[in-house]
């Protein structure tokens, strides 16, 4: 074996990091495409389902009600203890049954009695059906399992502050509801109309900044200040 042969056998190529060849299939495909079956990017899908507002815990009615209710239990339990004890009934409760048994439907205590137990009534439907948490614009989800939420002043000092960015304007109110975004500023100088097109822009470009679920309807007022 010649020293020419030798050198050949003792010596290997070390591998390169070549681009794909045209023609040449990938991992994807020929044309780069992910396999079946491949998780697809999560982007896109969480707009298809349909965002809810948050739900209020509603501590403050379930509290008065079980208060309420217990205090109620509570009171007429010990009365008919004391009753089967062998023990006068207490005076509210022969009141109450003497009230009852002498006043017809069409009293006035009666009617307001009734009207005061329907208003409680249709309060507590209300809170019951009602998701409250007004104050909070619920968000795009970034993720099936993740929930967010904006406060409505906060979205309101944000609008604020890109308002203020604008030329020609000298102070701005903004007021956010669930379904709006209402602008009030003055500009002291600058036409009118020029001030109210870029306050359009910024802010429209502003609300889709802020990731909300459902986009708000913008209303921008210029005004020139009031002279003193």
């Amino acid at each position: 074996m010649s020293d020419e042969d030798a050198e050949r056998s003792d010596t290997r190529r070390l591998p390169t990091l070549d681009k794909t060849p045209e023609g040449a299939e990938g991992p994807g495909g020929a044309d780069g495409a992910a396999p079946e079956g491949a998780d697809a990017p999560a982007t896109g899908t969480a707009d298809h389902h349909r965002v809810r507002r948050f739900r209020s815990a509603r501590r403050v009615p379930a509290a008065l009600v079980a208060l309420v209710l217990l205090a109620a239990a509570g009171l007429l339990l010990y009365d008919v203890a004391a009753v089967r004890a062998d023990r006068p009934a207490m005076a509210w409760r022969r009141w109450l049954a003497r009230e009852l048994g002498t006043r017809h439907l069409d009293n006035p205590w009666v009617l307001g009695a009734a009207a005061l137990a329907v208003v409680l009534g249709i309060w507590l439907v209300v809170s019951a059906v009602t998701p409250g948490l007004r104050q909070v614009l619920p968000m795009r989800p970034a993720a099936p399992d993740i929930r967010a939420g904006l406060d409505r002043a906060a979205a309101a000092l944000v609008l604020r502050d890109r308002a203020m960015e604008v030329a020609g304007v000298q102070s701005v109110r903004v007021a956010v509801s669930r379904r709006k975004a209402k602008t009030h500023a003055v500009s002291h100088f600058r036409e009118l109309d020029e001030v109210r097109a870029d306050l359009d822009t910024s802010l429209g470009e502003g609300l889709r900044q802020l990731g909300l679920a459902h986009e708000l309807r913008l209303t921008v007022d210029v005004r020139r200040p009031k002279k003193r």
